[in-house]
């Protein structure tokens, strides 16, 4: 019985003949174009090589996951700058309480109790904090999540180790004791 990632393979090689470009070649060129989000690279790759849209969208798919960048246009795998931000809050969480379980999703990690309270994903400038706090205004720092997730009430963009300070982890353990 054939798998997924064998027809996927047999259709990345069937556009690199329909082509004439290898998908490296391909992902390379959609490094450089800037473009993050999948309808935009689909669009380039119609426009520029002339490629169906099921083509198109196949090669954004694996161009976009090979360059760590998820449908929120966000790096999967954190930044050498955010790499360190990213563990301490981990680590932050984690300690919360023995009952903290880490479910890591495509691009980000859920942090849950008897449901989801945090997810943090890191991206090249910042970590994304996504919090659930229902009737909690937002203000500062604390965003609404808005369109960003809508799994979260709000988002906190942490950029440095000195910004996981007392206000966040007010926030986190706020959202980490509705959870239980």
């Amino acid at each position: 019985m054939a798998k997924v990632a064998d027809g996927i393979n047999s259709q990345l090689r069937n556009i690199e003949k329909a082509y004439g470009h290898s998908i490296d070649d391909l992902t390379q060129v959609i490094a450089k174009s800037g473009l993050t989000k999948h309808t935009e690279v689909v669009a380039m790759l119609k426009t520029k090589y002339g490629m169906a849209h099921g083509a198109a969208h196949r090669v954004s798919l694996t161009a976009r996951e090979r360059l760590g960048v998820d449908s929120a246009n966000i790096a999967k795998a954190p930044a050498a700058a955010t790499e360190a931000v990213y563990k301490r809050l981990l680590e932050v969480v984690t300690s919360m309480g023995p009952d903290v379980e880490q479910a890591p999703k495509k691009g980000y990690v859920s942090l849950r109790r008897r449901k989801q309270f945090c997810m943090l994903q890191a991206g090249a400038k910042w970590v994304n904090v996504g919090l659930v706090l229902p009737g909690t205004d937002a203000s500062g720092r604390l965003e609404p999540a808005g369109t960003w997730n809508a799994l979260f009430t709000h988002r906190v963009r942490v950029g440095a180790i000195s910004e996981i300070d007392a206000e966040l982890r007010s926030w986190l353990t706020t959202a980490y004791r509705a959870a239980g």
